[in-house]
């Protein structure tokens, strides 16, 4: 054990993950920490279980430089391993376990994963790829069972017995802050996955910016130590967009949900008295259209929005339940957190509806964060609200390039700005506002349409629970837009048809909300849209579906 007294050495001060830890080790040692209905403990228990896991994995072999692949739901297990595996040096990767067998593969093999830690429920998945899998030499599992399930699979140990024999006094090594601490792998609707990766200083650097951005305005969405934090973004996605290492730095609540299910989810937020959490629209719209959710008081609950863009529908769905929305914007490649929609304190007396304005907006830049709009040439362009160009973007915590693709790497940072891929523009306010992906604009006639708005403007009918717009190949136009609609449950087999939808679209044209050569033709009403594994519309694969069929 190293000595504990002071030495003579300078100590030039690295921001490591394990730094995160030294004010709660003193301010909320006695705090909570909640997974499901199954575990309680306190963060002096998380911080004696971060060191028996530092040690566990040293005694099974694990080393600097190491990657630990996780297979688990969102539980107390992966939050020990968000600190324990990158304070020993070693690389956490966080796995997608939506993904499809041949993407696992690729990905652990392209990651050159040497030690998986995996809960039971995914031990078909590995069983079923184990053996080709050229770098890994021990599967440790993770069991919400007192006894570890049987299996033909070779395992190498069990999590909580591991833990159990392992040293609670374990000396993490001092660390460079460029020391490699994350990675994992892109979604993106084409190509195979694509491998990013984070240093300790760049996830310390993300962590207190996003602090300062939800902590330190006056916002309905301000986050403090009285809040209660659950996430509902799995923490395999871009670490959750870095709140388990927030709410962790601020010694906050948390609870985790585990596997998610709509019963359990509702259950915790009242029971746990959740306060605080992030998803994906798709879940925000599954939960304010659950019948439950007229029988519960949920006035307490704040929502960041990502991943995709809010729609004004489901925004005033959810604001009239008294919940408090925002939107964040981001990518895998970013950490992810580039902005939030922060209400400036002048608009606190605005009602419902132009707080969802606000709260639909891509939102202001958070502290650190360098954001411009270009032409086509790479010009930057003024920030007056109508201009839009591509989004590029600058922060000293993005991804430095994609692992072993220098070409990608490379098309990634052309010029010295990280290139989103997305068209918005930004206004006088600070405001930025995505309009689409470059890639799923629709022109028709020489004009361009956003299909963001299209989205936006077809929620607004009481009768829309989620929309997706694609642009469809036309003879005259060169592309016409096409909308896919998912309805409400109330209004399915009621009337609904396409001719009624476009009657409100007309409507929308004619109160300026969307151009009128923008109304779409075609509106295919289906029980549902299709998605990639973060819940994202995938609009690659609705093109591919539907561009034969109309």
């Amino acid at each position: 054990m190293k000595n504990k007294s002071l030495n003579g050495n300078n100590y030039g001060f690295q921001l490591t993950i394990k730094e995160l830890l030294n004010t709660p080790k003193l301010t909320a040692g006695n705090q909570e920490i909640v997974y499901r209905n199954k575990m309680r403990y306190t963060y002096n228990d998380l911080f004696e279980r971060i060191n028996r896991l530092g040690s566990a994995l040293q005694k099974l072999g694990v080393k600097k430089g190491d990657t630990v692949a996780v297979f688990d739901y969102d539980s107390h297990r992966y939050l020990e391993c968000f600190f324990a595996i990158p304070m020993m040096g070693a690389v956490l990767f966080t796995v997608n376990w939506r993904l499809s067998p041949d993407q696992i593969e690729y990905t652990m093999n392209h990651a050159e994963a040497d030690v998986i830690l995996l809960n039971t429920d995914f031990l078909p998945l590995l069983a079923s790829i184990r053996g080709k899998l050229r770098s890994v030499k021990k599967v440790i599992l993770l069991s919400d069972n007192a006894e570890p399930p049987k299996t033909d699979m070779v395992c190498d140990g069990e999590y909580e017995e591991l833990l159990a024999a392992a040293s609670a006094d374990f000396d993490f090594p001092e660390l460079d802050e460029n020391t490699k601490a994350t990675t994992f792998y892109t979604t993106g609707t084409t190509g195979l996955p694509k491998g990013v990766y984070f240093t300790h200083r760049q996830i310390v650097l993300h962590a207190m910016s996003v602090c300062i951005a939800v902590s330190g305005h006056d916002s309905p969405l301000r986050f403090s130590t009285s809040d209660v934090y659950m996430p509902i973004t799995p923490l395999f996605h871009v670490h959750a967009w870095g709140f388990p290492y927030v709410s962790t730095m601020m010694g906050i609540k948390q609870v985790y949900p585990g596997k998610y299910e709509p019963e359990m989810l509702i259950k915790l937020i009242v029971g746990e008295k959740v306060t605080y959490s992030h998803c994906v629209p798709t879940i925000l719209q599954m939960i304010v259209t659950s019948p439950i959710a007229k029988q519960i008081d949920l006035s307490g609950w704040k929502v960041v929005i990502g991943g995709a863009r809010l729609a004004k529908g489901i925004a005033v769905a959810a604001i009239n339940l008294g919940i408090q929305v925002m939107t964040g914007y981001g990518m895998s490649e970013t950490c992810p957190v580039i902005s939030v929609s922060n209400l400036k304190p002048s608009m606190k007396h605005f009602d419902n509806e132009q707080k969802s304005d606000i709260a639909i907006k891509t939102g202001m830049p958070i502290t650190l964060v360098d954001i411009r709009i270009i032409d086509s040439a790479g010009n930057f362009l003024a920030n007056d609200g109508k201009t839009t160009g591509e989004i590029v973007v600058r922060a000293p915590w993005f991804t430095q390039g994609y692992y072993k693709d220098p070409e990608k790497t490379a098309e990634l940072w052309r010029g010295g700005w990280l290139h989103t891929g997305d068209v918005g523009y930004m206004d006088e306010d600070g405001y930025i506002q995505i309009t689409d992906r470059l890639k799923d604009v629709i022109k028709t006639g020489g004009e361009w349409v956003s299909s963001l708005d299209l989205e936006n403007a077809v929620s607004l009918h009481k009768a829309v629970q989620e929309a997706a717009a694609v642009g469809i190949p036309d003879a005259k136009w060169g592309e016409r837009p096409m909308l896919l609609i998912v309805l409400t449950p109330q209004f399915r087999g009621d009337g609904i048809t396409p001719e009624v939808l476009k009657g409100h679209m007309k409507s929308c044209a004619e109160q300026g909300k969307i151009p009128r050569y923008a109304i779409p033709d075609q509106y295919i009403i289906t029980e549902e849209i299709p998605k990639t594994s973060v819940g994202k519309i995938d609009k690659k694969r609705i093109r591919e579906i539907y561009v034969n069929a109309v």
